[in-house]
Order: structure tokens, then C-alpha cells, then sequence
């Protein structure tokens, strides 16, 4: 349990009692040393849109602000891997990156907020460099790997502690669930992410319109599923995920390439009858305010 708990909800506005002092809370961008490695915005707050910072109860106003937020971020993460998400409070994060708990608190309701801000930092980090990667392929399925598989490199350095905050995120009630409300910002990052591999390959203009328009959110589900294989993953570089990708791509680029005969129309009604009715309203579809 943390060490202090803030004074307003998990999803306020800037409060103007901190959780501890004497009524006025730490102002942000005050920080008793100078951002981390990855100063500016390299850490956090970059894929909401404008007015929004998921992860987070403060919008920072300023650079010096931004990087405060960053900072925390980066402390916590380095914690996490180095002591155990269970084993780190918000007081020791906030003693390691130089920033009274106050101040902590105001940028990060929670460590449960902490991890919402990762999911936004490490979505926009795995997203860019998809990107990079698929520029001058054209092959849905070698497009589709390259996404998987990065996603896969860029998450590496955080599989030591990954299932630890597995056990809250499985939770269907809880924040960190990847189909929450509040994890919406990042979805909706790597949706977009899945429509980009998709709109850029060879099959795009053959598919059904329909079917298009729904698979972006059906490789996310896809990517859920290596990501669950991911964390339960002990092989050395997590090789046995890397192989189920390499595997079940193929399989899956034919199952959506065959979509797109006529004969196959009415599974592929079917299908997308089920999707809609079943598995699309169970996944929160906007940010909470």
C-alpha cells in the first residue's frame, strides 16, 4: 500500500491541497533536480490528444512541467524493474527522482496511474518504430510481423516485472485493464497503428469495406493475445513468443486475404456479426474525463 494517499480522486483536476503540507500542493514543474535521461517529452503525455494526459491527473502547462512528469515516469519504471512494482511506493519513487510526494502525486494519482502513463509511452515508442520498420514493405503479412515483433523489442526491458501488474490488469474492473476506459489513449494509438498496417499493404484495396473497417481492432485483439503469451514467456529473449508470431502470422495474413472472395461473404458476415455484437462492446470506447 502506498505511503500517502492523495486528496482528490484518481481522475480530478488540479487540486489545490496537496496530500501533504500545509493546504497548497507542490506547484508542478518543481522538482529538486533536473529531468532524467529522457528529459522532454520522451516519456510521457505524447499520444492523447490536445488537453489530455493519460496516466495522469495534471496536464502540464510548461516544458519544465513535462519533464517533471517524464521524470517521475522514468523513476518509476527503474524501479519497478530494479525492486518490483509491489515493493515500490509512490513516496520511494518520488525520493528517487528528486520531487516531493506532493508533487508526485500531482502528476500521478496512483501507481496504478504510473502504469497507465507506461501504456501511453510505451504505445507511441512501439508505434514509431513499426512505423520505421514497414516503410518499403508492402506484404500484409510481412507488415503485420514487423509490428508484432516490435512491439515484442520494444517491451523487452520490461518483462522482468511485467507480470506483476499482470495480476491488477487482468482485473475487468481495474484501471490497467487494456480494455478500460482509461486505457483508452493508448488503444486508440495501437488501433491506429493497425490500420496503418493494413491501409499501406498490398491487400487493402481487395478487402470487403466493412471487414476493413473492423480489422484494425481485431489485430489489436491479436495483439493482446502475444502479449498475454508474452508475460507467462520465461525462454531466453522471450524466443517462444517471437516463434508464435512467426507462426501464426501467415495463417492469419491467408484467413484475411481469403475474406475476400465471394464465397466466403457469409462467414465473413458472420464473423463480423459476432465481433460487433460480443467483443467490441466489452472494450471501453473513450477516455474517461
Amino acid at each position: 500500500m502506498d505511503d500517502v494517499t492523495p486528496t482528490n480522486g484518481a481522475n480530478g483536476t488540479n487540486g489545490s491541497t496537496g496530500p501533504q503540507g500545509s493546504g497548497q500542493g507542490d506547484p508542478p514543474g518543481t522538482p529538486g533536480q533536473a529531468a532524467g535521461s529522457s528529459g522532454g517529452p520522451a516519456a510521457g503525455g505524447r499520444a492523447g490528444p490536445a488537453g489530455e494526459v493519460p496516466g495522469g491527473r495534471a496536464l502540464p502547462k510548461t516544458g519544465k512541467s513535462e519533464q517533471t512528469r517524464a521524470l517521475i515516469l522514468d523513476t518509476a519504471m527503474r524501479l519497478f524493474r530494479e525492486r518490483g512494482y509491489d515493493k515500490t511506493t509512490m513516496r520511494a519513487i518520488a525520493a528517487e527522482a528528486g520531487v516531493s510526494v506532493g508533487n508526485a502525486y500531482y502528476y500521478f494519482a496512483s501507481k496504478e496511474f504510473l502504469i497507465q502513463g507506461f501504456y501511453d509511452s510505451m504505445t507511441y515508442d512501439h508505434a514509431a518504430d513499426a512505423r520505421a520498420r514497414m516503410e518499403g514493405h508492402k506484404d500484409f503479412a510481412d507488415r503485420l510481423e514487423i509490428a508484432l515483433t516490435s512491439w515484442i523489442d520494444c517491451a523487452a526491458e520490461y518483462h522482468g516485472f511485467a507480470s506483476q501488474f499482470f495480476r491488477t490488469a487482468a482485473d475487468p474492473t481495474s484501471s490497467l485493464s487494456p480494455f478500460s476506459n482509461e486505457s483508452h489513449p493508448a488503444r486508440a494509438t495501437a488501433v491506429q497503428l493497425f490500420h496503418e498496417v493494413l491501409s499501406g499493404s498490398d491487400i487493402a484495396p481487395k478487402l470487403d469495406a466493412e471487414l476493413a473497417e473492423l480489422l484494425p481492432e481485431i489485430l489489436w485483439l491479436y495483439l493482446m493475445i502475444v502479449v498475454l503469451y508474452w508475460v507467462f514467456d520465461q525462454t531466453p529473449d522471450t524466443e517462444r513468443t517471437r516463434e508464435f508470431v512467426r507462426r501464426s502470422v501467415p495463417m492469419s495474413a491467408r484467413v484475411i486475404n481469403l475474406s475476400r472472395y465471394r464465397v466466403f461473404r457469409p462467414i465473413v458476415r458472420d464473423a463480423k456479426g459476432l465481433i460487433q455484437d460480443f467483443i467490441l462492446p466489452s472494450i471501453g470506447r473513450n477516455a474517461k474525463p
